[in-house]
């Protein structure tokens, strides 16, 4: 369960990101605005999901949170330290062997040419842990660990199956006790049949060693059932913050009711809310709330001016948050409103 009243163990402060991209001529440079003003806490042992269209900025917040990327303003705290304040070397010791990461595909994470034991073994080579022969220990615990047999370490990553390369993945994650997980997606690339299997088995492994995890997907179903919070991100920014089971029915902002109401669950089904109109482009954000162009109860309010955070006082002040100007209060979005936003898709 969430222990939001812990020291967090990572923690964002107004964090930007932005990349120069090249459009409209050789001249012009364009700023991409991947990540905005992201404020947000991972506690020891809790399970963050993140949520979001295509594009929005799961994947930058995901590389933010372990160090994999530099943002361009703001602060990433690990353990209390200012991770960009550190001498490199400093920073790769306290977050390398700390954080683990599970990416989206693990055909392409995964070196093609060495085999299983070699890719295990690769972090605690890197980070010099234990002797050779408490390495090759270590990678047989490790085998175990995610449910595979021995023989696998013999074999290259393209001679075992997706399924059991994403187990690969995530055992080279844990290859250094970390205390904390990222899955980027780690399903989406397999089949049905073993996306089970591997959520399973990060639940298990979850509370087998106390991991703090944050777990990125489009599935946001499965983000609900893995998750003790769950953040919903719109064209860069955190929308909202609300705690797994006020989702959907408390959630308060219109794009994560409109979210989850696109995959409704079988036992509690959800009216659909349509969105009208595409995502705008990261390069020139709408004026005040990003999502004010494809929501039903934006008005001149939500042009002129950002939404501060709010709380829920449903529950705990700081267990819910959203930024939303007109946020949905009741249990049920009204049918005439969605009729409405039917009118203009």
């Amino acid at each position: 369960m969430t222990t939001t009243d812990a020291q967090p163990l990572v923690e964002l402060a107004d964090v930007h990101v932005m990349y120069k991209a090249r459009s409209g001529g050789l001249l012009r440079r364009d700023r991409v605005h991947a990540l905005t003003a992201a404020d947000l806490a991972v506690a020891p042992g809790e399970t963050v999901g993140v949520v979001g269209e295509s594009g929005c900025g799961k994947s930058t917040l995901a590389k933010i949170l372990v160090g994999l990327e530099k943002p361009t303003a703001g602060t990433v705290r690990f353990r209390g330290q200012d991770l960009w304040s550190m001498p490199p070397a400093a920073r790769r010791a306290a977050i390398g062997a700390s954080t683990g990461m599970v990416f989206q595909d693990p055909s392409t994470a995964l070196n093609r040419r060495l085999p299983v034991r070699q890719v295990l073994r690769d972090p605690l080579d890197v980070h010099r842990v234990g002797t050779p022969r408490q390495r090759e220990e270590r990678v047989r615990e490790l085998l175990d660990l995610v449910g595979l047999p021995v023989s696998v370490a013999d074999l290259l990553p393209g001679q075992v199956s997706g399924g059991q390369r994403q187990r690969v993945a995530i055992a080279r994650a844990l290859a250094l006790q970390p205390q904390f997980l990222i899955a980027d997606e780690p399903t989406s690339a397999l089949d049905v049949s073993v996306r089970a299997q591997i959520l399973n088995l990060l639940l298990d492994l979850k509370e087998q060693l106390n991991l703090a995890m944050v777990f990125v997907s489009h599935d946001i179903q499965t983000v609900r059932r893995m998750s003790d919070r769950v953040v919903t991100m719109y064209l860069g920014r955190i929308v909202e913050q609300a705690p797994a089971e006020a989702v959907p029915d408390r959630a308060r902002h219109p794009y994560t009711r409109a979210l989850f109401s696109a995959t409704p669950g079988l036992l509690f089904p959800i009216d659909p809310i349509p969105l009208a109109g595409p995502v705008p482009s990261a390069t020139r954000p709408p004026s005040g709330c990003p999502f004010r162009t494809r929501c039903w109860k934006a008005d001149d309010q939500c042009a002129r001016q950002m939404p501060e955070a709010q709380t829920d006082t449903v529950v705990r002040p700081d267990d819910h948050l959203f930024r939303c100007h007109h946020p949905i209060r009741n249990g049920a979005v009204d049918p005439e409103l969605i009729s409405q936003a039917q009118e203009h898709t």
